[in-house]
């Protein structure tokens, strides 16, 4: 998938850090879950790698109308699940392993009636699903201070408090573009070599349309539920309050790699659920920086599951940025 920054470039979908995120999964083998399927470049990744059988998951219509088609040749090796990742754990019993690309993929940013791009006209949409409250709901229904706070917190933007407050102004919105202007107006124009103005709200828009971070703290969850001890689960994030989520998980959530002593007679049980397999976060190398600026932001977090019985974690604890709302929406 790629970051919203992504918008301004051109470059055809290409599967983010999957050479080392196969590096860092091998053997691949068994049955995995794709719960971003998105183009598909995960899953045929892993299916060419040597996974038995790929599920993938994906809310979006659109991914599983592409998948009809790259997908023929792979018969009963790919399964396709129409629904969200966060409830991974329903579409299947135990597996192997478990790749989550977050962020808005490439073919949602291209598609200009999707919503999802400031740099083309359509429709205020942005619903990955296609169905529920879309942005212009969001937009033209909510209070000012609610629209700052999610503008503010799901993307980190400064000037959320005279965004909202032009927006409230000018409202109602329905398409794109007139939308982007304004941030624009508000802001000041975009220079070359930065990012748009309307970057980060139309990033925090999405999110909090399509619940995004709800979506990856149970995501995580079931992820731990569903994997087999010993599977493997590998996140690909795209900005800092992502790849800080998963950070976060995998610190509550795993344990240190044991270092085994050649005189013991047995070694340490573990007290975890994941084995932290990244102690850093993986990023791209210069290769794929040339081939895929895309990947530019990219993070890449692995680790392996034990034995030790999946347990809930609270949102708080991973930190996750939440809105509360003030109203009703439409």
């Amino acid at each position: 998938m790629s970051d919203p920054a992504a918008q301004n470039g051109g470059a055809p979908h290409v599967p983010v850090l999957l050479r080392p995120l196969l590096k860092a999964v091998t053997p691949v083998d068994g049955v995995w879950i794709d719960g971003t399927l998105g183009a598909g470049g995960y899953t045929r990744g892993l299916l060419e790698a040597g996974a038995d059988k790929v599920i993938g998951i994906d809310r979006d219509p659109l991914a599983h109308q592409m998948a009809r088609d790259w997908g023929a040749p792979y018969g009963d090796r790919l399964e396709l699940v129409r629904g969200n990742f966060a409830q991974m754990d329903e579409a299947a019993d135990r597996v192997d392993g478990v790749v989550l690309d977050l962020g808005v993929s490439s073919m949602q940013l291209d598609q200009a009636e999707r919503g999802f791009s400031f740099m083309k006209d359509g429709p205020l949409d942005m619903r990955m699903g296609q169905d529920g409250p879309s942005a212009a709901d969001i937009v033209n229904s909510v209070d000012e201070a609610e629209l700052a706070n999610i503008l503010y917190i799901y993307g980190e933007e400064r000037q959320s408090r005279r965004i909202a407050r032009a927006i409230v102004q000018d409202r109602p919105f329905d398409r794109t573009l007139p939308l982007a202007e304004l941030i624009e107006r508000v802001i000041g124009r975009t220079k070359p070599g930065q990012a748009h103005a309307a970057t980060r709200s139309f990033q925090a828009l999405r999110i909090a349309v399509n619940g995004e971070y709800d979506a990856l703290w149970q995501g995580l969850m079931a992820a731990e539920r569903v994997l087999k001890p010993g599977g493997r689960l590998a996140v690909v994030t795209f900005h800092s309050v992502e790849d800080r989520m998963v950070k976060r998980f995998f610190q509550l959530h795993g344990g240190k790699k044991a270092h085994v002593n050649r005189y013991a007679t047995e070694t340490a049980l573990p007290t975890e659920p994941f084995e932290v397999l990244t102690r850093k976060a993986i990023g791209p190398d210069d290769q794929e920086l040339k081939d895929n600026p895309r990947s530019r932001s990219a993070k890449l977090r692995v680790g392996r599951r034990t034995d030790v019985p999946a347990r809930p974690v609270e949102a708080a604890e991973l930190s996750m940025p939440q809105v509360t709302s003030t109203t009703r929406r439409r």
